[in-house]
C-alpha cells in the first residue's frame, strides 16, 4: 500500500470538485445531517479562517475495490465516474458546499428535527464589531429569504431582492466563491450607496478581514492511493469516524456488491427470514441473534473450505479481509447452501442440544463455523448418528472449554477442517476437543446467565428431561415453548441469608434449576422441607415418591433436600453435574479429587 499522501488544498477547488462530480462519497457513506445550528458554526469558522479538520479521500479506480457511489447531497444533474471518494469530511464538506457555493436553499432541520429551507447571510456590520461573537453574525433565512414573526404576519427582515440585502449591509454567503456574482454584487452596494464613505469602507473592511479569508481558505486534505486495500478502507473509516457509527463490513461488502445491480441488504432480509425460521411450524427466537456480518463470515468460511477441498487455494480463512474480499458470483453461487447450513445448525441446536431460545444459546459466535460444517456436509450426513455425536462433543468442548469468546477466525477455520475430517474418519488436530478443559472449582464462580458455561450446563439439565415440580411438565422443546422456565434456586436465597450459607455456594450453578413460575411461586423464600410439603398439599393426589421423581429429574438428591441438608445435597449436586459434563465432552474433569477443589467445596468430587 503507498502512504497516503496531505496536501493543503484551496477549499474553493474542493467545492468544484464537488460541483462537477470528480469528489462523491462511497455509498456505504451515510446521508448528511447536520442541522441549522450546525451549519451557521462551520460558516462563523469559516469567516474567521479557523481550522475544522482534514479531509479524507480515496483514489477512486481499484478495480478490487468497486464501491458504488453517488454525489454528495445538493449535487445534481452529474452522471460522472469520480476521481475522489470521500471517506472523512463528508458532513463539513457538504454543509460548506450547501450554504456557501450552491444557488440552492439549504434543506436541513432545526433543533426540534422539524425539518426547514435556509440561505445564510453574514451581517456586515456584527462582522466588523469585536465585541460580537462571529456566530451571532451569521443569519439563517428562510426561503423566500423574510424572516417573520407574529404568527408571519410581520417582516422582521427581508431579503428578497439584491437591494434589501444591500440596505441591510447582509453579504449572500453563496456567492463567495463565484467571481462573476462576488464582483456584480459588490458593484451593487457600491452603487447602492452611491459614494457613502462609511458604508464603503465598511465593506472594505469587510472584504479583506472576512471574504478574501473565506476565499484563501485552505483544508488538509489526505488522499489514500487507489492501491489501498480494502480492509485497509475499512480500518481507516472506522477510524476516523469515531463520532458517528462504525462502518461495517456488510456495509462496504453491500457498496461493493452495488455495482454489480445487487442490493446485499434487501437480500440480507430475505436470507435473515430463512436463518430465524420465521415460516416455520414451530417458531422461536433461537437464532434471531445472527446478524449480517455473522452471516458473510460464516459463507465466507464456507466458500473457502469449499475452494482449499477442490485444490482453488490453499488455506481456510475468514478473517475480515477475507470477508471484504468476498467475490459476488461466489456469494450467488453458495448463498443458498449456508442457508441450508443454518437450518440444519438450528435443528441440531433444537432436537439434539436442548437449546431452544436465544437467551439460552452459549455462543453466537460459534454457529459461525457450525452453520459452515453443517453446509459442507448436506442434509443426508449432518442426520448420521455418528455425524450427531461427533458434531455435539466438539460442541459441547467449544461451550465448556469456553473457547469462543472474543476473536476467533482461526478456530472457525481450525473447527471446519478437523470436524469434517473427523466425521469422514481421517486423521485431524481436533484442536478445539484437545484444547477444551473444564475446572471442578468453575462451577462456583457460574453465578449468572451471561456465561456461555453456565446456558451449556443448564441446557444438559434440559437434556435429561428434568420435570417441573408442581405439573410434572418436562422442559423440553415443545413444553419450553408452550410455558417458558425460568432459572432459580433450589436452596432459596431467602433461606440461605437465614441461615448463614455463603452465596458463592448458594447463588453458583449447583444450587440451580430451571421450573416453571407457578413452582417457583411455591418454592418462595421457604427452607425445602416447608416447600416439598406445601408441593405435596397443593397439588391434588401428589404422592411423595412421585415428587422425589421429579426433583430427582433435576440431579437433586432428594432426601438431603427434603431434610435440608444443603452440604450433602450441594456435593451430591456437584459430582452429577460434573458426570454430565464429562458425558457432553467425553473427556474426564481431571480436578475432581484436587486439593483446591477440596478448599472451595469442602470435599472431593470424585
Amino acid at each position: 500500500m503507498i502512504a497516503p499522501t496531505s496536501v493543503d488544498t484551496n477549499l474553493s477547488q474542493l467545492l468544484e470538485e464537488v460541483s462537477s462530480g470528480k469528489i462523491q462519497l462511497p455509498e456505504f457513506q451515510r446521508s448528511w445531517t447536520w442541522d441549522d445550528n450546525r451549519i451557521q458554526g462551520i460558516i462563523a469558522s469559516l469567516s474567521q479562517g479557523y481550522p475544522m479538520g482534514a479531509v479524507m479521500r480515496l483514489q477512486y479506480g481499484n478495480p478490487d475495490i468497486k464501491f458504488k457511489y453517488r454525489p454528495i447531497e445538493g449535487v445534481s444533474g452529474i452522471s460522472v465516474m469520480p476521481e475522489h471518494l470521500v471517506l472523512d469530511g463528508q458532513q463539513r464538506l457538504t454543509s460548506i458546499y450547501q450554504a456557501v457555493f450552491s444557488d440552492k436553499c439549504v434543506k436541513t432541520k432545526n433543533d426540534k428535527e422539524k425539518k426547514i429551507e435556509r440561505f445564510y447571510y453574514l451581517e456586515i456590520e456584527k462582522c466588523m464589531d469585536e465585541s460580537v461573537d462571529r456566530a451571532d453574525a451569521v443569519i439563517a433565512v428562510p426561503a423566500d429569504r423574510k424572516i417573520k414573526e407574529n404568527f408571519d404576519r410581520n417582516i422582521k427582515l427581508d431579503l428578497s431582492d439584491r437591494n434589501k440585502e444591500f440596505a441591510n449591509k447582509m453579504f449572500p454567503m453563496n456567492i463567495v466563491y463565484h467571481s462573476k456574482q462576488l464582483t456584480d454584487w459588490m458593484m451593487g452596494y457600491f452603487k447602492f450607496y452611491n459614494g457613502d464613505s462609511a458604508a464603503t469602507d465598511l465593506f472594505m473592511e469587510f472584504k479583506a478581514k472576512v471574504i478574501d479569508t473565506i476565499i484563501a481558505y485552505k483544508l488538509p486534505v489526505i488522499t489514500m492511493d487507489k492501491s489501498t486495500p480494502r480492509d485497509a478502507v475499512c480500518k481507516v473509516f472506522e477510524n476516523v469516524n469515531t463520532g458517528g457509527v462504525a462502518l461495517t463490513v456488510f456495509e462496504l461488502v453491500t457498496a461493493a456488491f452495488a455495482t454489480r445491480e445487487f442490493d446485499l441488504r434487501k437480500d440480507w432480509l430475505a436470507c435473515k427470514r430463512v436463518i430465524q425460521g420465521r415460516d416455520d411450524t414451530l417458531r422461536t427466537d433461537l437464532l434471531d441473534g445472527i446478524d449480517e456480518t455473522t452471516f458473510l463470515t460464516a459463507i465466507t468460511l464456507y466458500i473457502s473450505y469449499i475452494n482449499k477441498s477442490n485444490g482453488k487455494s490453499g488455506a481456510v480463512s475468514c478473517k475480515k479481509k477475507d470477508v471484504l474480499a468476498l467475490d459476488f458470483d461466489s456469494y450467488i453461487a453458495n448463498r443458498e447452501q449456508i442457508l441450508v447450513g443454518f437450518q440444519l445448525a438450528r435443528e441440531f441446536l433444537l432436537k439434539y442440544q436442548f437449546v431452544f431460545r436465544m437467551r439460552d444459546l452459549p455462543y453466537t459466535t460459534q454457529l459461525i463455523p457450525l452453520a459452515a460444517i453443517c453446509a459442507a456436509l448436506g442434509k443426508s450426513k449432518c442426520n448420521e448418528p455418528n455425524t450427531i455425536k461427533i458434531l455435539s462433543r466438539w460442541y459441547w468442548c467449544g461451550i465448556l472449554g469456553e473457547l469462543y469468546g472474543g476473536a476467533n477466525e482461526t478456530r472457525y477455520a481450525n473447527d471446519i477442517e478437523d470436524v469434517i475430517e473427523e466425521i469422514y474418519g481421517r486423521p485431524n488436530a481436533s484442536r478445539t476437543i484437545n484444547f477444551a478443559f473444564f475446572s471442578s472449582t468453575r462451577l462456583l464462580t457460574l453465578q449468572t446467565r451471561n456465561s456461555a458455561a453456565y446456558k451449556g450446563i443448564m441446557a444438559l439439565f434440559y437434556m435429561q428431561k428434568c420435570r417441573d415440580f408442581m405439573n410434572n411438565i418436562t422442559i423440553d422443546i415443545v413444553n419450553s415453548m408452550l410455558q417458558s422456565p425460568d432459572i432459580h434456586h433450589i436452596f432459596p436465597e431467602a433461606y440461605c441469608e437465614k441461615v448463614g450459607i455463603s452465596r458463592q455456594k448458594y447463588n453458583c450453578i449447583v444450587n440451580k434449576t430451571p421450573i416453571l413460575p407457578e413452582t417457583n411461586r411455591s418454592i418462595g423464600g421457604n427452607a425445602p422441607s416447608v416447600y416439598t410439603r406445601s408441593i405435596l398439599k397443593k397439588v391434588v393426589g401428589l404422592t411423595e415418591l412421585e415428587l422425589k421423581g421429579r426433583i430427582e429429574s433435576h440431579l437433586i438428591n432428594y432426601k438431603s433436600l427434603a431434610t435440608d441438608d444443603f452440604d450433602t445435597y450441594f456435593i451430591d449436586r456437584a459430582k452429577k453435574i460434573l458426570d454430565l459434563i464429562e458425558i457432553a465432552m467425553n473427556k474426564p474433569v481431571s480436578d475432581r479429587n484436587a486439593e483446591i477443589t477440596v478448599q472451595q467445596f469442602g470435599a472431593a468430587l470424585k
